[in-house]
């Protein structure tokens, strides 16, 4: 037990319930969240202040269970994002055996959650789910010796399993999403590759983190190893603490430690302005097999500098304008990576052992395969939050956190979309972008709207078939997954070559242009990646455009625009008036087409009858009619 304390994949269980003067509130803990504090108590570290409002989501009243995934900041000394996987029922009071003196109202509202280390979000839901059931079975609250069980339980089961695919990807299904959404999947992947604040935005809970999640599945080692620095952000009234904000005399020169970075033995620094010239910028693009790499200067270090900005890894800026604080931390640094002091720290990549094997990232501290995968794009203030409380509302607007990609079930969210880049409404499968020019950036080429019309093509055939529906490899989920990796390690392939704006143009030359100045790029950009020298470069639906690729835009252009909607479903709406009105005129038609029929039946049977004998005497003369 206390080698799993310590040391296993579950953190804590925890049951919060709603109080009605309280609110929302825990009740329960194993191992306690404060160590000098009793199981029930109500005490939370300050970094996990918004634990209760995240377990209990809002508007859980209007559902009898739900369930909700979301991400925690770690605590001092840790140095990953902790993941939350809670299970939401209510009960009538009535029912239960033992009711407390606060139970006031008619029903009893908990959860029961999961706080672990490893991001096995639909593994940790399926098990939670059956111990939840059980503990209301129980109709005694009391009764916690079943969640020191699942404690005990899980850290068990889950302790030295491998992140691989069939665990992380359990529950999530890319299919479901691309046929709800079909060809905006694609959008949404190209919107989050450029860092964008993106709202997601429906009820319950569980469909919104289930999209959510989904298409962060849909990005190479993503849900493995790109989460870990997801969620570092301070609680509201903790914000006046940081130093760099606070330090009214050195404002502009302040350095931010990631608990990431520490990790990986690395120092960058943000914001800091250095006296010495750029060495050689990471956008250039044009360096050899041999030369290195080195992290550009900032051009500007106010707080709302684009992210594109990058920082500086010579040492020499260490030496002078670097506050105690951080320069204590960097003194206590494990000695795992020695760089010359003579020489700046150059970024050079890390031998894979393996074809599969990860690696530590010396610049994005992620855990990395041989193409450099996951992208490190959850990283240095760029949030994933699968559901947000409205509580942590103020993480929209806040300075540090340069983008999101966010879930919401209150309409508040939804409200201010200026806070937001996308908002996308998961039920009406409509992503909403209010700035034109990121609409532009973002329209979908010739050579996309073939790779999204090829996946939707099979994703949809078949489906008729219960028992053949996703069974089969093309079309299924793992299928899906592929397409997206085969189309980012092209993309990534293509900005490796020289002269290859024709080989990025089928990518769309303003989404490339925005995406080369993002953190992920460049963090990418400033390795050597061996797996890379065997990809393809260009796009896997590159080619001669013809006349159904005039079809396929026309068929995106009316289902994508409002006026294209409107056009449809006018077209829509005649055309069933004409089958409906062609039906009744075809009736009439019908009918009086039928008596002609006869009439002429008639007429032709009477000249097909002999003539009468001819009377004797003279031939009467025929009349001629004008």
């Amino acid at each position: 037990q206390i080698f799993a304390r310590k040391y296993g994949p579950v953190l804590h269980i925890v049951v919060v319930g709603f109080h009605h003067k309280k609110g929302c509130q825990v009740e329960f803990s194993y191992p306690p969240l404060m160590p000098d504090e009793g199981h029930d108590s109500n005490l939370l570290p300050e970094e996990w202040k918004y634990l209760p409002f995240l377990a209990l989501p809002d508007g859980a009243h209007n559902y009898q269970e739900d369930t909700v995934y979301f991400h925690l900041p770690p605590l001092t000394g840790d140095r990953k994002c902790v993941y939350g996987v809670s299970c939401y029922r209510q009960i009538e009071a009535k029912a239960l055996k033992v009711r407390q003196a606060d139970v006031t109202r008619e029903t009893v509202q908990k959860s029961v959650c999961v706080l672990s280390r490893v991001p096995l979000y639909g593994l940790l839901q399926a098990k939670l789910q059956l111990i939840t059931h059980a503990y209301f079975e129980e109709k005694d609250f009391s009764q916690i010796s079943i969640l020191k069980e699942l404690y005990d339980h899980m850290n068990g089961s889950l302790a030295g399993s491998a992140l691989d695919g069939s665990q992380v990807y359990l529950g999530l299904s890319p299919r479901d999403l691309i046929l709800h959404f079909r060809h905006k999947v694609l959008l949404l992947f190209k919107l989050i590759l450029l860092e964008k604040k993106v709202l997601f935005y429906v009820s319950p809970v569980n469909r919104l983190v289930g999209a959510l999640m989904t298409v962060l599945s849909l990005f190479p080692g993503m849900m493995e190893h790109g989460l870990v620095d997801s969620s570092h952000y301070r609680p509201k009234s903790s914000m006046s603490e940081d130093l760099g904000l606070v330090d009214s005399s050195g404002a502009e020169e302040f350095i931010t430690v990631s608990v990431t970075d520490i990790a990986a033995s690395n120092l960058e620094l943000e914001g800091v302005e250095s006296t010495q010239p750029a060495v050689e910028s990471l956008s250039s693009g044009t360096s050899t097999e041999g030369d290195n790499h080195y992290l550009k200067p900032p051009s500007r270090t106010s707080p709302g500098s684009s992210e594109s900005d990058w920082e500086t890894l010579d040492p020499s800026v260490l030496e002078e304008g670097v506050p105690k604080e951080v320069a204590d931390v960097a003194a206590e640094l494990p000695d795992t990576f020695e760089p010359n002091p003579e020489m700046p720290i150059t970024v050079q990549p890390q031998a894979v052992s393996g074809q599969g094997g990860v690696t530590q990232g010396l610049v994005s501290g992620l855990e990395e395969d041989q193409y450099g995968m996951p992208l490190a794009i959850f990283t240095k203030g760029y949030l994933c939050l699968p559901y947000m409380a409205l509580q942590q509302h103020h993480l929209l607007s806040d300075v540090t956190v340069r983008g999101f990609v966010a879930g919401a079930t209150n309409i508040l969210f939804r409200q201010q979309r200026h806070l937001s880049d996308a908002v996308v409404e998961v039920e009406e499968a409509r992503v909403q972008i209010q700035d034109p020019e990121l609409r532009k950036i973002l329209c979908l080429t010739t050579a996309d709207l073939r790779f999204a019309d090829y996946l939707v093509k099979h994703v949809t055939e078949n489906r008729d078939d219960v028992f053949l529906d996703g069974t089969g490899w093309e079309g299924g989920d793992e299928w899906i997954r592929a397409q997206f990796t085969l189309y980012l390690h092209s993309l990534l392939s293509s900005a490796l070559q020289e002269d290859n704006e024709r080989l990025l143009a089928d990518y769309g030359a303003p989404f490339v242009s925005a995406w080369k100045i993002t953190h992920n790029y460049r963090v990418w950009f400033s390795n050597k990646h061996p797996g890379m020298t065997v990809i393809t470069p260009g796009h896997p639906f590159q080619g001669q455009y013809g006349v159904a690729d005039v079809k396929l835009r026309l068929s995106h252009s009316v289902q994508n625009s409002e006026r294209g909607k409107k056009i449809g479903n006018a077209m829509m709406t005649t055309s069933r008036s004409m089958v409906q009105t062609g039906k009744i005129v075809g009736q009439s038609v019908g009918g009086a087409l039928t008596s002609a029929k006869s009439a002429m039946s008639s007429w032709f049977s009477t000249l097909a009858q002999p003539a009468p004998p001819a009377a004797s005497g003279p031939e009467p003369v025929a009349e001629v009619k004008p």
